[in-house]
């Protein structure tokens, strides 16, 4: 070991306190990186198994495979797993509203393929014979026609042609230059509906069919599962030989393998994230690191000016700050990449459980510790480490030999800049003029120290607004539905949805139940009941004695109604029976962000009592085929008394499908029970139903979303349908609150703490090395109390310059993060909380520091410290 590496050891036993405080900053910024990225590399591996887990862990599928190419791959070395299905045939959509996608794609499915391929059951049961079919999800939104269980579809299957090759579901649509070849006509019955399959992708131009396979098979769709996913490409390449193939990117793309041009954004987004995480943790290291190495050159700087003078050269003395920072490096690295390994694994298994209700059930997420990424996190702290030791290394060994021996580079100051008005010094006095004085003449120390608290205060304060944000949208959330377990159709008829509802309310943990059904109705009053607010709105007033009004009645089961009418303050004897009063929700629609209730709405009646004419509205039949709605009815619509309540109605069962409705300046609904439903709106074909259904609440929503699941299968229920476990959705919605609040307070308390750290070691250092001058100012007669007054004012000087720069930024870039993240639905606030709490700890940090640095500075003896540096 030369000279000057033994000198710099010297150094750093000399100076143990600031050199453990460079070390815990090393240990902060080498555990954070490390956490970053080894979450990131568990966080993709979890992805990559969980997608697994939904779309099937397949890499490639060849879509016109012949029985000789399927035993090939069955023997491939590089091939772990295969599975096929049968690719049966094409058949014409004559009445698909989608142009890019005019066919049914039929394939034939083994036991093997619906496991494998994960084939999700939305409703209804897998085929059991080649008769029977699932209809996938994207078929029964997109294609315009109404498809439920029990349909038969009559189908003329064939091939798609274009020069004389069979086309499939990779090959696009195209019009101009293929043809359809039918060769037999096939029917089936829809037993199910099913989700999407992952083979289907948007450019392929038919809805997926899936039957049982015939056995009689001449052309299969080939799905390969690789040992080893990143060597995909090149064995397609060998093995494909012209046929189409499709690759599983939602597995790939987390393996960073997705040649997708959409995923490619995906991933660089992410790697941007990461960049700049791993930027911001750098930055505040660098801060504490810099800062260390800068104020223990300025106490060497005479130091090197002596080594220089005898000969050393500026690569030995910027070598030697280097070597100090290795040895720091060596010591901080491995403590902080052990503590970051077991703080992300701790704090993996506090979210894990959220992450499996968020995502994939049956996915645990696990840390995957890499070698890349550890290597990587040893390699970002070393090169923090030599950065923030080679900036100040290289300022000091340029200095002039003289002016590092006399010290002349300490202080500068320029004439006029030491002057302190007089009003200035009647205000704070001696003490406070010195504190004035000294940052005038330590402006690079005092900028490090105010830029380290300014950092702490605008993540503190920033992040904060963020989770804040995240628990409002929460808390509007949870009051999108009053029930726990929602059931809605428009399909079934009411003696089968009543008979379901009796067998339904009796599953285990139910606390309340509920019949709803939503109807779509005219309402016809005179025009001088309606408000101003009701004419403004329209602009003009009408001419006309009577005005029809579009409005929805909501019928409710009678025990459920009048449990509702009670809380509502009403009369029940009023409200029973065919004949009763109804309830009336009549209120004008207002955007702004002032109307937080019914009462901030203004009125659509002048009173609260009114009288109207109730019509349903009829589904028709036009030339065509199409639906369509008429407002007028041939039987005459009924009278009806209606009190208007100031109350949010209950919400409507789940809709599987909405119709396309009139946007209206106003809300009218009329609750009623359902034992008026046969006078207003006698059940049939004809009414227009929004929706009808059931309403549960549950001491355990997943257990009775599963139980009544069960009911539905058993019953053999046909119609389309929806159910929804609405609580599910909100917890979900917790969830994500709960990892982002753990990771964002730990990455907060991580940086806060290297910020702390960077401040006690500035200003510590910056006390002992004026210790000359304060023992001075003692030696003359400075009392303890005076003293302490002094260096009150330097602790206050610090936290109003730091929190005069930080608070406004803070608060500039929460209003941003609020207008970004999410845009007008949450109105911002001052965070006063945080802002509070950062106010207190910036002056209690200055404060503990200062008091620890002069403590160890009043035990020293003034003549010793006199003597200090003048020798």
């Amino acid at each position: 070991m030369n000279i000057f590496n033994k000198i710099a050891l010297q150094g750093l036993r000399k100076n143990r306190t600031r050199t453990i405080v460079t070390i815990i900053g090393v240990v902060l910024s080498s555990l954070m990186i490390t956490g970053v990225t080894t979450f990131g590399v568990s966080l993709l591996d979890y992805m990559a198994r969980g997608a697994m887990e939904k779309y099937g862990d397949w890499n490639v599928a060849f879509l016109d495979s012949d029985p000789s190419f399927v035993k090939e791959q069955l023997k491939d070395e590089e091939a772990k797993d295969t599975v096929v299905f049968e690719n049966i045939g094409y058949s014409r959509i004559y009445k698909g509203q989608n142009p890019q996608r005019p066919y049914f794609f039929i394939a034939g499915f083994s036991e093997e393929a619906f496991a494998k391929l994960r084939t999700t059951l939305l409703s209804g049961r897998l085929p059991e014979n080649d008769g029977e079919i699932l209809i996938s999800g994207k078929a029964a939104v997109d294609d315009g026609a109404s498809y439920k269980l029990g349909d038969t579809l009559s189908l003329a299957v064939g091939s798609r042609i274009r020069e004389g090759r069979r086309l499939t579901q990779a090959d696009a649509f195209d019009p101009e230059n293929e043809v359809f070849s039918p060769e037999e006509e096939k029917t089936y019955t829809i037993v199910g509906i099913c989700r999407t399959p992952v083979f289907e992708t948007e450019a392929s131009p038919g809805y997926t069919l899936i039957t049982r396979n015939s056995g009689e098979v001449s052309q299969n769709s080939l799905f390969v599962t690789l040992k080893n996913p990143r060597k995909v490409y090149s064995y397609v390449e060998r093995v494909k030989g012209g046929r189409t193939c499709i690759f599983n990117y939602e597995v790939l793309r987390f393996m960073g393998q997705s040649k997708d041009p959409g995923d490619k954004v995906f991933m660089t987004l992410l790697y941007s994230f990461g960049g700049i995480v791993l930027m911001i943790i750098m930055v505040g290291s660098v801060f504490l690191i810099y800062n260390s190495f800068s104020i223990s050159l300025n106490k060497r700087i005479r130091e090197i000016g002596v080594l220089a003078s005898v000969g050393a050269t500026s690569k030995q003395l910027r070598n030697s700050v280097l070597f100090e920072g290795f040895c720091i490096g060596v010591l901080g690295i491995p403590v902080g990449v052990l503590a970051g390994l077991g703080g992300i694994g701790l704090v993996l298994s506090v979210v894990s459980e959220k992450f499996r209700a968020i995502l994939y059930s049956k996915v645990a997420l696990d840390m995957k510790i890499s070698g890349f990424a550890v290597g990587l996190a040893v390699a970002v702290s070393m090169v923090t480490i030599l950065i923030s030791a080679y900036i100040p290394a290289r300022r000091a060994v340029n200095l002039p030999v003289m002016e590092c021996i006399r010290q002349t580079n300490e202080i500068k100051t320029e004439a006029g800049s030491m002057r302190i008005s007089r009003r200035k010094q009647r205000i704070f006095g001696l003490e406070g003029t010195l504190a004035l004085k000294n940052f005038r003449r330590n402006r690079k120390r005092y900028r490090s120290i105010v830029l380290s608290l300014v950092l702490s205060i605008v993540l503190f304060v920033a992040t904060n607004a963020l989770i804040d944000i995240m628990q409002q949208t929460a808390g509007d959330f949870k009051t999108v539905s009053d029930y726990d377990v929602g059931f809605g159709t428009q399909d079934m008829g009411d003696e089968e949805l009543i008979r379901l509802f009796d067998k339904m309310k009796k599953v285990s943990g139910v606390t309340e139940q509920s019949l709803r059904e939503v109807i779509s109705c005219i309402g016809t009053m005179e025009a001088s009941s309606l408000s101003d607010a009701y004419w403004d709105a329209y602009g003009e007033r009408s001419l006309e004695e009577t005005v029809s009004l579009p409005l929805e009645v909501h019928f409710f089961d009678d025990e459920f109604y009048q449990k509702m009418v009670q809380s509502y303050g009403l009369p029940a004897d009023e409200y029973t029976g065919q004949s009763g009063k109804m309830i009336a929700v009549a209120k004008m629609k207002n955007d702004s962000d002032e109307a937080r209730g019914p009462k901030d709405l203004e009125d659509m009646f002048r009173k609260p009592l009114a009288e109207l004419v109730i019509t349903p509205k009829m589904e028709g039949v036009q030339e065509g085929g199409e639906v369509s709605q008429i407002a007028t009815v041939k039987e005459p619509g009924q009278n009806v008394s209606v009190t208007v309540a100031e109350v949010v109605p209950p919400d409507i069962p789940p809709l599987y499908e909405s119709r396309e409705e009139e946007e209206l300046p106003y809300t009218l609904e009329i609750l009623a029970p359902w034992s008026a439903k046969e006078r207003l709106a006698p059940d049939g074909p004809t009414t227009l139903v929004k929706v009808k259904g059931m309403c549960f609440l549950s001491d355990n929503p997943s257990q009775t979303t599963a139980e009544l699941g069960k009911i539905i299968q058993e019953e053999g229920i046909t119609a389309s349908y929806l159910l929804l476990n609405s609580k599910e959705a909100f917890e979900q919605f917790r969830n994500y609150i709960f990892i982002a609040n753990v990771f964002a307070y730990t990455f907060i308390a991580i940086i806060s703490l290297i910020a702390v750290a960077n401040v006690f070691n500035t200003i510590s250092t910056n006390i002992r090395l004026r210790k000359r001058e304060l023992a001075m100012l003692r030696s003359v007669g400075m009392s303890d109390k005076d003293f302490n007054k002094m260096m009150g004012f330097e602790c206050a000087f610090y936290g109003m310059k730091a929190l005069m720069l930080g608070i406004p930024l803070s608060l500039l870039l929460s209003a941003l993060i609020v207008r970004v993240m999410a845009a007008d639905e949450v109105k911002f606030t001052l965070p006063w909380a945080s802002v509070g709490i950062s106010i207190l700890s910036v002056f209690l940090i200055i404060f503990v520091t200062m008091m620890y640095a002069v403590s160890k500075i009043r035990k020293e003896n003034i003549i010793d410290a006199l003597r200090d540096e003048m020798t």
